[in-house]
Formats: C-alpha cells, sequence, structure tokens
C-alpha cells in the first residue's frame, strides 16, 4: 500500500497533466494493485454478506480523472483511490462497503450516499415505520465504535410529509445515510489492513441490510 500512498502523495503535488504522463507507469502499476486489491476485498464481504455478488473490480473504483466542466477546480486529477462494494457495483445506488485511500484522509466506511430523492424518501419511510429497530443498530456500541462518523449534512427542519413534531424526527433529517470512521498511515500499511477493514464491515452489514430492504421495498412497489 505504501506505492499507492506515496504516488498519491506526489499527485498532489503535481496535479496537472504533464506530471501525470510522466508518471503514467507508476499510476497503471498502483491502480492494478488497487484493482487487485478491491477483488480480494470483494471475495471476503461476500463470505458474510452473501447480497454482494463477485463484481468487476473496475465496476467498484472510482475513476481517478475529474469532470472539471462546471467546478472553479480546475485540477484534472483526484488524489485519492477509492472503491465502492455493493450489489451492483458503484453506480447502483445500493447500500454497500466503501474504502477510501489518500494521504492523510484515508477512512472506510458504506451505507448510502447522497441517494436519488425517491431512494431517500423510502429510507426515511422505513425509518419512520421502525425507528426503533434503526436506531437498535445505529446506537450498538459496536457500530459507535467501528463507524462513529455521519458523513454529509442534514436538513435544519423535517422533511416533506413527514410530521415535523414526531419525537424521532432528527432521524429523518439526514441526506446520506453513510457512516464510517478515519483510516491512520499506520493502519493501512499494517500486515492486519485487510482483517481490520473487514472486521469493521461487518459491523456495518445491519445497518445496510436496513437501508436494501427499503431501497428493495420501494423499487417492488
Amino acid at each position: 500500500m505504501k506505492d499507492i500512498l506515496d504516488f498519491l502523495a506526489d499527485l498532489e503535488k503535481n496535479n496537472n497533466r504533464e506530471w501525470f504522463v510522466q508518471n503514467r507507469n507508476r499510476y497503471e502499476e498502483t491502480r492494478k494493485k488497487f484493482l487487485v486489491f478491491t477483488e480480494l476485498l470483494n471475495n471476503e464481504i461476500r463470505t458474510f454478506d452473501p447480497e454482494v455478488p463477485m463484481l468487476a473490480p473496475k465496476d467498484c473504483m472510482f475513476r481517478i480523472f475529474r469532470d472539471v466542466r462546471f467546478s472553479n477546480d480546475k485540477r484534472p486529477y483526484k488524489t485519492n483511490y477509492g472503491s465502492f462494494i455493493s450489489r451492483g457495483g458503484r453506480k447502483s445506488g445500493y447500500a454497500g462497503y466503501y474504502l477510501h485511500l489518500q494521504p492523510g484522509s484515508s477512512f472506510l466506511g458504506g451505507g448510502v450516499y447522497m441517494p436519488p430523492s425517491d431512494r431517500l424518501k423510502a429510507i426515511r419511510q422505513e425509518i419512520y415505520l421502525d425507528p426503533e429497530g434503526f436506531m437498535a443498530i445505529k446506537d450498538d456500541p459496536e457500530f459507535q465504535k467501528h463507524l462513529p462518523d455521519e458523513y454529509d449534512d442534514k436538513l435544519k427542519t423535517a422533511p416533506r410529509d413527514f410530521p415535523k413534531d414526531w419525537e424521532y424526527i432528527h432521524l429523518l433529517r439526514n441526506k446520506s445515510y453513510a457512516y464510517g470512521r478515519n483510516l491512520t498511515e499506520e493502519e493501512i500499511l499494517s500486515p492486519s489492513f485487510m482483517e481490520n477493514i473487514l472486521e469493521t464491515f461487518k459491523v456495518l452489514l445491519r445497518m445496510n441490510h436496513f437501508l436494501n430492504q427499503a431501497i428493495d421495498d420501494h423499487l417492488k412497489s
């Protein structure tokens, strides 16, 4: 993993096409290693989450090239490698498992990030119908230990179509239901890195199943 982190650190300092072309071999080599790791991770996830199929690693890994057409930030490349493993791959819209390598900003986690409005409403509806079930997962000490961070912001008021005075309305203000924790470089370079990832992902399993059940019920309706 060190060569991946070193390449990404150098790319952060030299985020331009000329440098990237000169270091294309490093990109190809590190990308290949991350794809191999993604495939191994996918295979391990399937041992405890049979809903996740074996996917082509390229269908899980995000592209390094940035879309700068509508951005003031014109740097052409992302400075991270990320893979999202779920039913159908990174574009499926299902909750899944995410690994993000970026020098100084690495993390792992999962759930569902910025889902389309219809799926977000379906998840909120599921929580509204079963708040105790959702909180039993989210507030579990093991979940809080392994996945203490919530990603994305929240609405300031109740979402449309839900009563503002509901006692658990704070649970429905999320725009995403994504959770994770930061990774240190020491963890990433440890021989037990894969084992530590899987320990966290196993804790995430119940949350992903809750979210995906809501999505499945919506798609079947």
